[in-house]
C-alpha cells in the first residue's frame, strides 16, 4: 500500500522533531525547501506533554510524550534499568524541559594557553557560533539578565520578569556570600511572569511552538508522526532513501537531504541498525566511532534557604550563577535553580536517596532517623529551593550507545568514570560549598549523579575523519547528504544546559543545506 509522502521526492527529510530537529526544518521550510518530519511519538496537544509522568507501560508512557523504554546503564559495571527524562512526541524532550537556555561561555569551545580545551577547541568557534546563539535567542525569545561574570554581550535577551520576594531573598542571601547571581536565561512564555516549575502544564516556546508549527504554517513542511526510522539505504557515497515502520508497513521516502535529529540516543542506533554490505559496520562509521564518545552532565544537589525564613514560596528556576565555573584552568560548571522547592517532604525524600547510596543503606530504622533532620530543618529554616551544579563531562571513547538490532527501542549505555572526573566532581563540590558559606544549605546527593536528560556527543564533529563521525558543518564525513543537528554533534558537553547550543547550531547546519542546495544547481 502506497503513502503520498512515499509518493514526494523531498528537498530534506529531518527525523526527528525535537529541538535539533524542529530548528533545522523551520529554517529549511522558511528558505523554500520541501521539508518532512520524520517522528517517532505523536503529536500530543501541549498540556499533555508539559510533564513527566510515572507511568510504566510502553503505551501509556508513549501517549505522555515519553520514551516508551526504560533506559539500561551499565556504570563502572554495574546495570541498572530506569526510566530516563527523554522525549518521544513532537518537540521531544524540550516539550518537558525547564526552558533553559544558556549560552556557553568562549572557553567551552576555543582553546586557549591560559584555559586549555581537553579537545584543543571545537571545529566551530565561539565567533562563529555567535550569530547562530543570537539568532537562536530570538527565535526562542530568551529573556533573562547579564551574567555580571561574562565578558560576552547579551543584549538580545528579552526583558526578565521582576523576581518575587522569595527569588528576592534568595538573590541577597548569595550576593551577601560574594556571589553574583544573574536572572536564568529562559524559553519565552505567552505568560512572561510565569517563573513556575518545568512541571507546570504553562507551555513554554519548545521545540514544537518555536520550531515545527512555524515551519508547517510556511506550506513547505510536512509532519509524519508514530513513524519509527528502521535505516538508511545508500548508493555510492550518498543516502538515497530512509526506509520507516508506519503503523506496521515498510515505506520507503526518498530527498536530496537527510537531518538525523533523533537525539544523542537514537541517532547513532539508526546508523548502527543501518549496516549492509554498503555500510559493513553501519554508515559513518568506518572508524567504529559511531555511538562513541556519550557525555552527561553530572548534577550536584543542594537545598538552599535564604537568610529571611519563608514560607508558602512557590519553586523557581529563575536564579543562575557561574561563580564555580572555573576554578583558575579547571573546567566545572554553572549553578541554577531547578524549579523545585523543597519543604519536609522533599528534604526527607533526598536524605532518604542518599542513605540508599551509602554503607548505610541497610539500617532499617534510616527512614524513620531522616524525618528529625527534615523537621527540624523545615522548622527553622522554612521552605528551600533546589538548585543544580552541571558539572562538565568530557568524551571518553569507551562511553558509549550500544545497539541491540533485536530490541532497537531500548537505550543501552556503557559509561565509565574516569579519575580526571572524580577530581572535578570533588573540586567542584569544594568550591559550591565554600562559595556558599554563610548560607543555610544542605547537600542532596554523595555520589556522582549523571543527567540523563543531557546526552550529547555520540556522533562527535570534528576535522579529521579518523577521530570524528561528522565534519565541521556537522555532514557525514563519508556521506554527502547526511547531517546531524542533535547533541550528538557536540565535541564536549560545556558548563550549561545543551539546549541552546543544539537549537543555534541546528540553524547554522540549516544554512549550510540551503547552500548546498546551491550549489547542485
Amino acid at each position: 500500500m502506497s503513502h503520498p509522502y512515499a509518493d514526494t521526492h523531498w528537498d530534506v527529510i529531518v527525523i526527528g522533531a525535537g529541538i535539533g530537529g524542529g530548528s533545522a526544518g523551520r529554517a529549511l521550510a522558511e528558505a523554500g525547501k520541501k521539508v518532512l518530519f520524520i517522528e517517532y511519538g505523536k503529536s500530543l496537544p501541549r498540556a499533555q506533554t508539559n510533564q513527566l509522568s510515572d507511568a510504566i507501560l510502553p503505551a501509556a508512557r508513549l501517549a505522555r510524550g515519553l520514551w516508551p523504554q526504560p533506559i539500561s546503564a551499565k556504570i563502572d559495571g554495574e546495570t541498572s534499568e530506569f526510566f530516563g527524562p527523554v522525549g518521544a512526541s513532537v518537540g521531544g524532550s524540550s516539550t518537558f524541559y525547564a526552558g533553559t537556555l544558556e549560552r556557553p561561555t568562549r572557553n567551552d569551545l576555543d582553546h586557549s594557553e591560559d584555559i586549555p580545551h581537553p579537545t584543543n577547541g571545537w571545529p566551530t568557534s565561539y565567533n562563529e557560533m555567535r550569530p547562530w546563539f543570537d539568532r537562536a535567542t530570538r527565535q526562542f525569545e530568551v529573556y533573562g539578565s547579564q551574567d555580571p561574570l561574562s565578558p560576552e554581550s547579551q543584549s538580545n535577551l528579552e526583558n526578565a520578569p521582576s523576581f518575587t520576594e522569595g527569588e528576592a531573598n534568595l538573590i541577597k542571601s548569595l550576593k551577601s556570600a560574594g556571589l553574583h547571581p544573574y536572572h536564568a536565561h529562559t524559553a519565552g512564555s505567552p505568560d512572561p511572569t510565569d517563573n513556575t516549575s518545568c512541571l507546570s502544564d504553562h507551555p513554554k516556546l519548545d521545540a514544537r511552538s518555536a520550531g515545527v508549527e512555524p515551519a508547517l504554517a510556511t506550506g513547505n513542511a510536512f509532519l509524519l508522526s508514530e513513524a519509527r526510522v528502521t535505516r538508511l539505504i545508500g548508493l555510492d557515497s550518498s543516502v538515497q532513501a530512509i526506509e520507516i515502520n508506519l503503523h506496521g508497513e515498510a515505506l520507503q521516502l526518498t530527498a536530496d537531504h537527510f537531518v538525523l535529529a533523533a537525539g544523542a540516543y537514537g541517532s547513532p542506533k539508526i546508523l548502527l541498525n543501518s549496516a549492509c554490505e554498503l555500510w559493513p559496520a553501519g554508515p559513518c562509521n568506518e572508524m567504529d566511532l559511531v555511538g562513541r564518545h556519550i557525555m552527561f552532565h553530572a548534577n550536584e544537589l543542594y537545598a538552599l534557604w535564604p537568610k529571611q525564613k519563608l514560607h508558602g514560596q512557590m519553586p523557581t528556576k529563575a536564579i543562575a550563577l557561574r561563580d564555580f565555573y572555573l576554578s583558575g584552568n579547571r573546567r566545572q560548571g554553572s549553578f541554577q535553580s531547578m524549579g523545585v522547592k523543597a519543604s519536609y517532604g522533599e528534604i526527607h525524600h533526598y536524605l532518604c536517596q542518599m542513605m540508599s547510596r551509602s554503607r548505610l543503606k541497610n539500617w532499617r530504622m534510616g527512614r524513620d532517623f531522616l524525618r528529625l533532620p527534615a523537621v527540624i530543618s523545615e522548622k527553622l529554616f522554612g521552605d528551600a529551593q533546589i538548585f543544580v551544579g552541571l558539572l562538565e563531562d568530557l568524551p571518553y571513547r569507551e562511553n558509549r550507545v550500544l545497539h541491540d538490532p533485536s530490541d532497537p527501542d531500548r537505550i543501552q549505555i556503557e559509561y565509565h568514570y574516569h579519575d580526571e572526573f572524580h577530581a572535578r566532581r570533588k573540586a567542584f563540590r569544594r568550591a559550591i560549598w565554600k562559595g556558599t558559606k554563610g548560607l543555610k544549605r544542605l547537600p542532596l546527593n554523595l555520589s556522582p549523579q549523571l543527567n540523563f536528560g543531557h546526552p550529547c556527543g555520540s556522533l562527535r564533529s570534528g576535522f579529521d575523519p579518523k577521530t570524528s563521525v561528522i565534519n565541521e558543518n556537522c555532514r557525514g564525513h563519508s556521506l554527502r547528504n547526511l547531517w546531524v543537528t542533535d547533541a550528538s554533534f557536540m565535541p564536549t558537553s560545556m558548563g550549561v544546559n545543551p539546549s541552546l547550543t543544539i537549537a543555534a547550531n541546528a540553524l547554522r547546519v540549516a544554512s549550510k543545506i540551503v547552500d548546498a542546495g546551491k550549489e547542485e544547481l
